[in-house]
Parts: structure tokens; sequence; C-alpha cells
């Protein structure tokens, strides 16, 4: 049954940016304060990872079941629930008397980010049924957005003497109005009526005639996509979340304004990207900007300059933004009939990348140290390059192929 689009979805639209500003906000609010939590409670860097561990893990599953629950009780009353258990772990870290209550707070905080992260993406999909990947990525530029500016300003608060927890509890606050809004604002419900799927076409009646059967059957590309899509994100969860841990040395302000501009090279690349990626070939583009990270994160890792890394990680910044959105294009491209399996695969291959590497980084960096877990991220990155490398080898087979064919014939 169609989603009935409100008659003007402005006020949804912003309501949908607004959230993704929090969210964004909220995601890099622990890696900000990382310092103070470790000396409030007396943690190591392993204890950081098992906090990361547990945000992202309840966050996958906030992202993976906020849709299902949005198709029994729609999403007005989802999304304002997500922003409610949101805004609750917030405020359950900025009170938090002891370490157990704050890896507490980890659960319902990841999980509401979680939900309003997929619920959102949904609405947007409803809102915009032409224009959606402009929609889109517009979308997630409020996200980097958000991200940008938390390390940035928590950075600036707590040096100038404000309580972390005041940071913490003052956007546990600043969570209720965009709760009520959810609740209040007219948009497309997302309830899902079942009915009987429709008889898939037979190969042959599409319109360019039979599929070769590896695209058919979606096999090794798709896969290896996915390992490059999820190398990516564990590289960059694994900058942003331990950036300011790995600036030790510099001021706080200093470390946190690193990590801030490391999202606005985020933003800015995929603002810039939008107009030019197209005139390229999307996967060698991809490949150009994961060369350019990997390039970049070395020298902003192992450079004795402050300012120079912190230019450099600047610049990785630039050369991730268009990565995640070039590599679910890509596979769009390349299975045009499944883009929703596609779009879901790619999604929970991220996912997973952002749950196993950046927590694994805390234990790395009691036992071989912080540089050495920071040199992993440009290792993935090299993998992600890699995986991409096979699949334009795996490209150009088929092409070969299919340039034979008249020949065989």
């Amino acid at each position: 049954m169609p989603q009935r689009v409100p008659s003007r979805p402005a006020a949804a639209a912003l309501l949908g940016c607004a959230a993704f500003v929090l969210i964004g906000w909220t995601g890099l609010l622990v890696p900000s304060l990382i310092r103070s939590v470790k000396d409030a409670f007396g943690q190591s860097d392993a204890g950081i990872g098992l906090w990361y561990l547990l945000f992202a893990s309840t966050y996958a599953a906030g992202s993976l079941s906020g849709g299902l629950v949005i198709e029994r009780l729609g999403r007005r009353t989802v999304l304002a629930l997500g922003t409610g258990l949101l805004g609750g772990g917030l405020l359950t870290l900025g009170l938090a008397p002891s370490w157990t209550f704050f890896l507490l707070g980890a659960l319902p905080m990841g999980f509401g980010n979680g939900v309003v992260d997929g619920g959102v993406n949904g609405l947007f999909l409803d809102l915009y049924r032409t224009g959606r990947g402009k929609a889109l990525n517009l979308l997630h530029v409020f996200f980097s957005l958000g991200a940008f500016g938390a390390p940035v300003v928590v950075g600036r608060l707590v040096e100038s003497g404000v309580g972390w927890q005041a940071v913490l509890v003052g956007t546990a606050v600043a969570a209720i109005p965009v709760a009520v809004l959810f609740g209040a604002t007219e948009m497309p419900a997302g309830r899902h009526a079942r009915s009987e799927p429709e008889p898939e076409p037979a190969p042959a009646t599409l319109a360019r005639g039979p599929l070769p059967a590896a695209r058919r059957s979606m096999p090794g590309p798709l896969l290896l996509l996915g390992l490059a899509i999820g190398c990516f994100v564990a590289a960059e969860g694994g900058v942003s979340n331990w950036l300011v841990r790995f600036l030790e040395q510099a001021p706080l302000s200093t470390a946190t304004f690193a990590l801030g501009l490391f999202w606005g090279g985020i933003t800015v690349g995929r603002l810039v990207s939008a107009p030019l990626a197209d005139r390229f070939d999307h996967l060698r583009y991809t490949l150009a900007c994961v060369a350019v990270l990997v390039l970049t994160l070395v020298g902003a890792i192992l450079v004795p300059s402050l300012p120079a890394s912190i230019a450099l990680f600047g610049l990785a910044g630039l050369a991730s933004g268009p990565i995640y959105p070039m590599i679910v294009a890509f596979g769009g491209e390349r299975y045009p009939d499944r883009t929703a399996a596609v779009g879901g695969f790619l999604s929970g291959a991220a996912v997973a990348g952002s749950i196993v590497y950046p927590p694994v980084m805390g234990f790395l960096s009691v036992t071989v140290g912080l540089t050495i877990a920071m040199l992993g991220n440009v290792a993935l990155a090299i993998a992600c390059a890699g995986a991409l490398a096979q699949v334009g080898r795996w490209r150009a087979g088929r092409s070969a192929e299919a340039a034979m064919e008249p020949v065989r014939s």
C-alpha cells in the first residue's frame, strides 16, 4: 500500500536533518571526552574500547530492527521512542556514579542512535520519490556537520571549565524537543501491509535480455564490495574514535580541533564529489580516493610535526568523504535489478566494520601501542583498495567475455 506523502514535507524533512545533526554530534561525544572519561573512572584504553563495542553493537541492532518495528507501529511513534532512548542513554552517561553505569548508558544511547539513523533514512526515501540520491546525500551532510561540530565545541567547553558530565546532560536535554516533534509532525507512517509477492519475471523478459549468471546470482563481486565497505568503515571509525587519544600530547582543544577537521574534510569531500563523481568511472574514482586516504593517513600518523599531522588528518577526511556512497553507487550499477538487496547487504557490511576494529584498537593500544593500532587503519584502507581492484579485474574479465561473444557465435 503506497504511503501518503504529506502535502508539505518540508517540516518532516527539516526535522530529519535536525535529527541527523543530533546523532552525528552524539556519535562523537565520547571520543571527544575520552580523556575526561578515562580520568574520572580510572579506565585504560581497553575499557574505552569495551564502551565503543557496546555502543556500536547496539547501534547496529537499532538500525536493523528499527525499520521492522516502524512497519508495525508507525514511523512517528518509533522515531519519538528512539530519540527518547538516545536522550535517556546520554542522561545515564552524564549522571553515572561508576564505570558500570557508564557502560550501561551505552546500550540505550547506541540503540536509539541506530533507530533514528535507519528511520530517518527510510523517511527520506518516502518523502522524496524522485531525486532520492541528492536528498540522501544532503541528509548525510547534516550528520557530518554534527560530527564536525562536536569535537570542536566540546573541546572548548571543557577547557573553559564546563564539566564533561554537563555536556552529556545538556545534549540529553536537547534531544527532548526532537523526540516531541517526531511524535507531532506529519510524515509517511511507514507501516507495511503484507501481501502476496508478485512472481519475478524470467531472465529472458528483462529489458536487455538474459543477464549473465554471475550478475543474476550476485556472487563474488558483491562480497568483495561488502569487504571493501566494511574495511573502509572500520578504518574511518578507528581514526574518528581514537584521534583525540592519539594526539594526547597536544592540548585538548587542539586534539578535538583535529577530530573536527577530519569530519569537516568528510563533509567537504561529499559536497565536492556530488557534482563531480558522475563525470568519472565510479570504481576508478573510488580507488583514487582510497589511494589518497592511504597516503595521507600514513603521513598523519608518522610525521613528527603536530601541525602537519593535523593537516594530513584533515586531508584524509577529504579523501574519505565520497568512498562510502561511491561503493554503494557502484553496487547499484552492477545489480540494477537487486538494489534493495545490494543496499541492505552493503549497509550490514559497513556496520560490521564499525563493530569489529575500532573497539579492538583499545586492546591493541595497551599491548602494542596506539601508533601501531592507528597504522592498522592504514592496513584496512589498503584491504579496501585491494577488494575494489579485484572487482575491477572481474569487471574487465566480464567485458572481455562479452566482446568475444560475437566471435564465438
